[in-house]
């Protein structure tokens, strides 16, 4: 979605609020695509005091897999972003925290886009302390207790019979 800034551009105090969808389904993250719904995405741009201030969050749900017990899940994504505009640089080198408009646009998708795929996270866990599978008899921990029978070392054998 292009922003069109001219109105805003050169009056001080002018906001200029939007709302759109990204579709990002075709999107895949380690083999799978979580992002299923459309992506929402609000925002405004302010010139305050000259300065255009690009203020947006996208909000979607996500289909995950718990990368520790394998259980399906959904989990609600929110990526908040604030970045400053520019028409131009005054020094060659790139800045993350000022986008370079496109004469008196802003492609604001496309921004929204890369912001939202970098924000996605590396590691899912169905939960903070998700205890995951056992290693021994597969089964999920967070469900059932583990059903590995623990040999004892043989140098504390006799210790073990002292507990029994």
């Amino acid at each position: 979605m292009r922003l069109d800034l001219r109105e805003i551009i050169l009056t001080p105090g002018a906001v200029l609020p939007f709302a759109f969808q990204l579709d990002l389904s075709h999107l895949e993250f380690h083999g799978q695509a979580p992002i299923q719904a459309p992506v929402e995405v609000t925002g405004q741009v302010r010139n305050m005091a000259g300065a255009l201030v690009f203020t947006a969050q996208a909000r979607a749900v996500l289909s995950l897999v718990c990368d520790r017990c394998g259980v399906p899940f959904q989990r609600e994504k929110v990526v908040d972003y604030e970045t400053l505009l520019a028409e131009t640089l005054e020094q060659e080198q790139d800045d993350g925290d000022i986008v370079v408009l496109d004469g008196d646009s802003l492609d604001a998708g496309a921004l929204m886009t890369d912001t939202f795929i970098l924000e996605m996270d590396t590691k899912n866990l169905c939960s903070e302390d998700c205890k995951g599978l056992c290693p021994g008899c597969g089964v999920n921990l967070n469900l059932e207790p583990c059903r590995c029978v623990r040999e004892v070392d043989p140098r504390l054998a006799g210790l073990a019979k002292f507990f029994e």
